[in-house]
């Protein structure tokens, strides 16, 4: 077992990780792993998450906000980049599917930026593969091409 005040400590080392820029849950645990005991650690970030201070629920949500202002990406890219943070696959398919419409719409933009971008320099063939590759829908690259033909 730990004493209380070793609890406090390492909890306020751990709070001031999370707190100064967002992290999921598997970014917290790695960082602290090798350095607090891990029933202590447990301990931790469950009191944290009950507290609201992290939880891999509310990085989703931030995240994807952030991706939505800041980037082109499709629906497939953000899921890739959010699991690739050790973000269980359940809740990030859950959240898809609560913001259907309105990640679908993002998708839709952000396939007609990249298309209108590249069509300096790329023809309608380039674009459709490289849209492909980035795991855009059929229907968003068709979209993005005639947006361009305009």
């Amino acid at each position: 077992m730990y004493n209380i005040e070793e609890y406090d400590n390492e909890k306020t080392k751990v709070l001031k990780y999370a707190l100064y820029k967002k992290r999921t849950i598997r970014e917290i645990k790695t960082k602290f792993r090798s350095v607090i005991n891990e029933e202590m650690l447990e301990d931790i970030l469950l009191e944290l998450e009950e507290n609201g201070y992290i939880g891999d629920e509310e990085y989703i949500k931030k995240a994807v906000h952030e991706y939505m202002a800041l980037k082109n990406l499709s629906i497939k890219e953000l899921k890739y980049k959010l699991s690739s943070k050790g973000i269980q696959n359940s809740l990030i398919e859950d959240y898809i599917s609560r913001n259907t419409e309105e990640l679908e719409e993002y998708e839709r933009k952000s396939a007609e930026n990249i298309a209108i971008k590249r069509a300096v320099n790329m023809d309608e063939n380039d674009i459709k593969m490289y849209l492909i590759k980035k795991g855009y829908k059929e229907e968003n690259i068709k979209e993005a091409i005639e947006k361009i033909e305009e």
